[in-house]
C-alpha cells in the first residue's frame, strides 16, 4: 500500500490493518525497535557513572568529577557538611541470580582502602538498584555479592541497598525528593 498525504500535506504511515480487517503483522515487525548494542566494558562504566551523577544530583547532592583518571575515586560527593570520595561500579549480568562488586580496580591485587575512597557505590543495571557500600566493609573481603531480585530480604548486604543516608543530608533540597 502506498503512503498518501493527509489534508495538511504531512505524509501518513502505511496502514497496519488489511482491507479485510485483519491485522498486518509485517508492518509492525518493520517498526519494532532493535535491541540495544552490547557496549564495551569501558563504555558500560561510563554509562554507570552518568547514572550515578544523575541519581546523586536528583537526591540533592553536589557532585564533582576529578580531572583525568589518575585518582582511585570517580566522584566527590558533597553533602554540604562533608565531602566523600566515591568509586562507582556497575553489574550488568548475574551469576546464580546475584551480582558481584569487587573492591579493586584494573589490577585485582590492588584493593581499595580508606586511603583511596570512602564509599564504593554499586549499580545493578538490570534492576536499577544502588548499593552504597562503606569502604570499611572491604577490610577483610575483596568483593560482595548482592541479590536484588531475591524474595528474601535477609541478605547480608541488603542494609546497604539505596543507603544514600550514609552521605548525610544533601546540601540542597531537591524538588525530586521534597514531600508535597
Amino acid at each position: 500500500m502506498e503512503n498518501s498525504k493527509d489534508l495538511q500535506g504531512a505524509p501518513s504511515f502505511p496502514r497496519s490493518v488489511r482491507e479485510g480487517g485483519d491485522f498486518d503483522f509485517s508492518a509492525q515487525e518493520q517498526s519494532k525497535p532493535k535491541s540495544p548494542p552490547v557496549l564495551p566494558t569501558k563504555r558500560r562504566g561510563e554509562v554507570a557513572e552518568a547514572a550515578f551523577l544523575h541519581k546523586a544530583a536528583t537526591l540533592g547532592f553536589s557532585v564533582s568529577k576529578p580531572w583525568g583518571e589518575s585518582d582511585r575515586y570517580d566522584f566527590i560527593l558533597d553533602s554540604g557538611d562533608h565531602c566523600w570520595r566515591v568509586q562507582v561500579k556497575s553489574a550488568h549480568s548475574s551469576s546464580l541470580h546475584g551480582y558481584s562488586f569487587r573492591a579493586c580496580g584494573n589490577v585485582p591485587t590492588r584493593r581499595y582502602t580508606p586511603r583511596d575512597i570512602d564509599f564504593l557505590v554499586g549499580y545493578v543495571v538490570p534492576d536499577n538498584v544502588w548499593y552504597v557500600l562503606p569502604i570499611a566493609l572491604f577490610s577483610a573481603i575483596t568483593a560482595v555479592k548482592v541479590f536484588p531480585s531475591s524474595k528474601r530480604r535477609m541478605s547480608r548486604y541488603e542494609l546497604y541497598r539505596e543507603a544514600w543516608h550514609y552521605f548525610g543530608e544533601p546540601r540542597i533540597a531537591s524538588p525530586f525528593t521534597e514531600n508535597k
